[in-house]
């Protein structure tokens, strides 16, 4: 099968594409034959060997962790998916990602896609949408009436992370750059701050939850925009625990679970079009098409989700 792998770390002209053995699924899994995968954050901070201690992988990898295809091979002791089924997944984070055109994934990771989304939008969902998920359920049990803000709106996790907040009832705050407020107002927000005229933390105050996708300088302001107890979860780096100390905030920075029982509720919200996918761009997989994609990626001004179509 065809896949774009790196054989060592560094910069983007790492990427390469070449013919690898396609996969066989084993007990409890199946193969799934991709359409479409996206990119996030996490594909170039491996590529470049941010990640290496965490997760040390054998050469080639194969980046990517946004699975949206077909079932072509069960291995045994599989039930609830079949050869055909239109599924998606974020998989196990392996040396055996998604930049290819065939993936393994664990049957309880998977959920069937929606039959009013596309492959291109399923794959936009399960790394950013469950990201979302955890941080503002898991973390943040937010609850209806809880005043949240999302830093870097219309981002991957920004968009999801949005509409997911207001969908359980909670007043959405978010930043961004002026050309993108009307679109997050649009997305539901009920204030945006832009960034580029304003500054948040003179602006909202007695916040109960925070998603920090941007650390530093945001992250350190966003404590004084919370109220005494709330919440802070980043998904780049661990919060100052003595400035959460001072007024009681829970803090932490959360990684990402793969699991397909969320998964499986965010796919219910979007058969109900109460979540939509945002893409915003669209690369082929191919070795160039890749390394398009992770340029824009690494440029933090990608709005909505960056997909790569694979057939």
């Amino acid at each position: 099968m065809k896949a774009v792998v790196i054989k060592q770390y560094g910069g983007k002209e790492r990427l390469k594409e070449i013919d690898i053995q396609k996969p066989i699924p084993e007990e409890k899994q199946v193969l799934v034959k991709l359409h479409a995968t996206s990119i996030n954050p996490i594909d170039w901070k491996l590529r470049e060997g941010f990640l290496k201690t965490m997760m040390p992988f054998d050469f080639p990898i194969i980046l990517g962790w946004d699975a949206a295809g077909v079932v072509d091979e069960v291995g045994e002791h599989v039930q609830d998916f079949k050869v055909g089924d239109r599924v998606f997944a974020r998989p196990e984070t392996t040396n055996r990602g998604t930049y290819a055109e065939y993936a393994i994934v664990d049957t309880h990771l998977l959920a069937k896609i929606p039959d009013n989304i596309s492959f291109e939008e399923a794959a936009c969902v399960p790394l950013a949408g469950l990201t979302a998920w955890q941080c503002l359920f898991d973390f943040g049990n937010i609850q209806q009436g809880d005043k949240v803000l999302i830093h870097a709106g219309a981002g991957g996790v920004g968009t999801f992370a949005i509409q997911l907040a207001k969908n359980a009832g909670a007043y959405v705050a978010t930043t961004a750059g002026t050309h993108n407020v009307e679109f997050l107002k649009s997305l539901g927000a009920d204030e945006v701050i832009d960034y580029k005229k304003q500054d948040f933390e003179k602006i909202l105050t007695e916040f109960d939850f925070v998603l920090d996708s941007l650390g530093g300088e945001n992250q350190e302001k966003s404590f004084t925009v919370l109220k005494d107890g709330g919440k802070l979860a980043s998904i780049v780096s661990e919060p100052n625990q003595d400035k959460a100390l001072q007024k009681n905030i829970k803090s932490g920075n959360v990684w990402l679970v793969p699991n397909g029982q969320q998964l499986a509720k965010i796919a219910n919200l979007l058969e109900q079009k109460k979540l939509k996918v945002i893409i915003g761009h669209k690369f082929p997989l191919s070795e160039e098409g890749i390394k398009e994609a992770h340029a824009l990626s690494e440029s933090h001004h990608a709005k909505g989700k960056i997909v790569i179509e694979i057939k």
